[in-house]
């Protein structure tokens, strides 16, 4: 039996302390994936060789600051294992990422120690000394970063974590994956955006009355919207822009695409295009549609 003619895959979980490491490890051992957590980067090339010699077809391993001496050659040694040809890899870098806040939020509810915080600042700032280390390892994990797919984790739930990575790796995933996010900008852009597409000059639905407690996926929204020229121009030359680009994307390998779209609520207008765009793509490519602010949309009967 010849065990090279499907490529073996290995993913590599890294990213910020406190991003959901454990979190997308768990998932991917759900998917049959056979996981290490906290691989010394100089020991990947072997354990990969000893994993291929048993036959294992599937692996994942977590790397991250605490191996930080060694992370600097890690994206070579990424790269060499994808170009043997003796025995075909399919190599994933995934990075997680959130915001310094957020981070800053977890480990303060966890009471855990971040991995750099190995001396208190000499006036007992614990939290400026939490901070200080998050941004020494932002720096260690830039270059990484950079050759690694980016999943922001900031507003994500356990259970979105997932499925995103059921999208990128599960066994029905696609040559691509593409994300259409909502998002407000009053709370940030999304970190792990590929794409940003800003329609707050768009006509808001928020000053209509009848309009203001409904979202973008609402008809009585959408009618709204798509009787406006300007939206409608919009649409369409954000769709027109996709389509020239996004199979050079796939072309140049890239497996996951975060389009970012923002109003000023997160409510109304880049709901509305999320979900127009989203229809027109459909079919294609595994395709997410996610509204980061739905959490802060009216409920059924508030004002």
């Amino acid at each position: 039996m010849n065990t090279t003619t499907t490529p073996r895959q290995l993913v590599l979980i890294t990213g910020m302390s406190g991003s959901g490491k454990s979190v997308a490890l768990a998932a991917l051992e759900d998917l049959g994936f056979y996981c290490v957590d906290n691989l010394p980067p100089e020991l990947l090339a072997a354990f990969m060789e000893l994993e291929q010699n048993r036959q294992a077809r599937r692996v994942a391993v977590a790397m991250d600051v605490r191996s930080a001496d060694a992370l600097p050659g890690l994206p070579s040694k990424l790269q060499n294992l994808r170009q043997r040809q003796d025995r075909p890899l399919q190599v994933t870098s995934i990075f997680l990422d959130a915001t310094t806040d957020t981070l800053v939020r977890r480990f303060s509810e966890t009471r855990r120690a971040h991995p750099l915080s190995v001396r208190q600042r000499a006036d007992g700032d614990a939290q400026n000394a939490l901070i200080e280390a998050i941004e020494r390892e932002r720096e260690l994990l830039a270059e990484l970063r950079e050759q690694s797919l980016v999943l922001d984790t900031s507003l994500a739930r356990p259970l979105q974590l997932r499925q995103e990575l059921q999208d990128l790796v599960g066994p029905e995933a696609r040559p691509l994956t593409l994300v259409f996010e909502s998002f407000a900008f009053k709370r940030g852009i999304p970190m792990d955006a590929d794409f940003v597409f800003d329609v707050r000059m768009l006509p808001n639905p928020h000053y209509e009355p009848e309009l203001k407690p409904l979202t973008g996926r609402d008809a009585p929204v959408a009618e709204y919207l798509q009787a406006q020229e300007e939206v409608r121009r919009m649409q369409a030359q954000i769709t027109d822009f996709l389509e020239a680009w996004l199979p050079s994307m796939v072309r140049d390998h890239r497996s996951y695409v975060t389009v970012a779209l923002g109003c000023t609520g997160g409510q109304h207008r880049s709901v509305y295009l999320a979900e127009q765009l989203a229809r027109h793509f459909a079919g294609r490519w595994t395709l997410r549609v996610r509204h980061r602010e739905s959490d802060h949309w009216p409920r059924p009967g508030q004002g």
